[in-house]
């Protein structure tokens, strides 16, 4: 049974950094690359990130605001991908979700993905 399972949300102040963890079961890394995904309230889900089963190649998809901050991962031992984000804004604020998807894409979409994390939430706040 394929499960993505993430961890490492909850509050952080701003200009404070933040790593999540997505642990992986049923599969390993080899066979789907893994995406990030963040919902902000009231607003449709992004795509943040992307790392490549194929060669561990990290793919930016954010917008101008959000790039520079963020970093990929993964740690084929641990069976685990993180997402790190640094200087972090009350505007990150977020359910952060990871994704398997069969390669990263061009466009990251929620329509490329195949299996899903149930999502932690961020909150960014004084």
């Amino acid at each position: 049974q394929v499960q993505l399972v993430e961890s490492g949300g909850g509050l952080v102040q701003p200009g404070g950094s933040l790593r999540l963890s997505c642990g992986l079961s049923g599969f390993t890394l080899d066979h789907y690359s893994i995406g990030w995904f963040r919902q902000a309230p009231g607003k449709d889900r992004e795509g943040i990130s992307c790392i490549s089963s194929f060669d561990g190649s990290t793919y930016d998809y954010t917008v101008d605001s959000v790039k520079g901050r963020i970093t990929v991962s993964r740690d084929i031992a641990k069976n685990t991908v993180y997402l790190t984000m640094n200087s972090m804004q009350p505007e990150d604020t977020a359910v952060y979700s990871c994704a398997a998807l069969a390669d990263c894409p061009r466009v990251l979409r929620e329509a490329d993905v195949e299996y899903w994390g149930q999502g932690t939430q961020v909150t960014v706040s004084s």
